[in-house]
């Protein structure tokens, strides 16, 4: 049975309180020489990830036991279930460990192939946001959130949208997507947070075609989602999420604040899209690489 509304907002709930508290810890890593590794993909791994990590484990598995977690440090390779966590401890390591306050914590629980509450803190910036059925966000004070307050997407201004842009990873597939858009003003934002932004009405787009995993995306599209927005792949439709047969890899998207821009984007189709198979199928009908 779906979780009903009062339920998911309750999650999420709990979900930002948890983000805050593992936001705390990487918090006191912040803007030292905080010991890290370079893992077989390129990125870094530093003992705050593990530590956020660790922090999130114990919470998550203290209150939902039976709810299996998928991390980016220590879990990727666990398949989905029905309902299952997908977490980011620390989202924009590099710009972490270069001292930018750009960084996150993500932690999302999908059921079936999309979210349903998530919560997405920036320590660095002292704001948490949620969503449940309902979306909200509030300032992170001594490591908790403060009250929370309902947010929604906002119309695009007269002089142009806001787009958001990675500040590492620029690609000319995302500059010919934006190119063909009424562009006023470009803001480069780090991790997950873009996603968050849009939701609050302070920008309009975020448009990624570069590689990207569930753990990075899933928290904030449950929250810009909720909040009025959408995040779609190339074929128009929603991102979905649980794609172990691809390492639980997105294709190219697009975060929106006002969903009538999705068809002006022109998204790169890279043949099927990896974010039209339901979960479990990917498992079954692609291969690994």
């Amino acid at each position: 049975m779906p979780l009903d509304p009062r339920m998911r907002d309750s999650i999420a709930t709990t979900l930002t309180d948890i983000a805050c508290e593992a936001g705390d810890i990487l918090r006191r890593h912040h803007g030292g020489d905080c010991a890290h590794v370079i893992k077989p993909d390129g990125t870094p791994s530093s003992v705050a990830d593990i530590a956020s990590e660790k922090l999130i484990f114990d919470a998550l598995r203290q209150r939902y036991p039976t709810i299996p977690i998928v991390s980016e440090e220590s879990t990727h390779d666990l398949p989905p279930a029905d309902l299952f966590f997908l977490v980011d401890p620390l989202d924009g390591t590099r710009d972490f460990l270069a001292g930018n306050p750009d960084y996150s914590v993500n932690i999302c629980l999908i059921e079936g192939n999309r979210p349903v509450a998530s919560a997405v803190a920036g320590p660095g910036i002292g704001r948490v946001w949620g969503a449940g059925a309902t979306a909200f966000e509030a300032v992170i004070h001594r490591g908790r959130p403060t009250t929370r307050n309902a947010i929604r997407v906002r119309k695009v201004p007269e002089d142009g949208l806001v787009a958001l842009v990675s500040r590492r990873h620029g690609d000319t597939e995302t500059e010919a997507c934006l190119a063909g858009l009424p562009i006023g003003q470009r803001r480069g934002v780090a991790s997950a947070l873009k996603f968050c932004l849009i939701a609050s009405g302070e920008a309009d787009i975020y448009v990624r075609c570069g590689p990207t995993m569930e753990w990075d995306t899933a928290a904030g599209d449950h929250v810009l989602t909720t909040a009025g927005g959408c995040v779609i792949v190339s074929s128009g439709r929603e991102i979905t999420y649980g794609h172990y047969g691809i390492f639980y890899r997105n294709g190219p998207f697009a975060a929106l604040g006002d969903p009538s821009y999705t068809g002006r984007l022109g998204l790169p189709d890279r043949g099927p899209s990896l974010n039209t198979v339901r979960q479990g199928s990917a498992a079954q009908t692609t291969p690994r690489v």
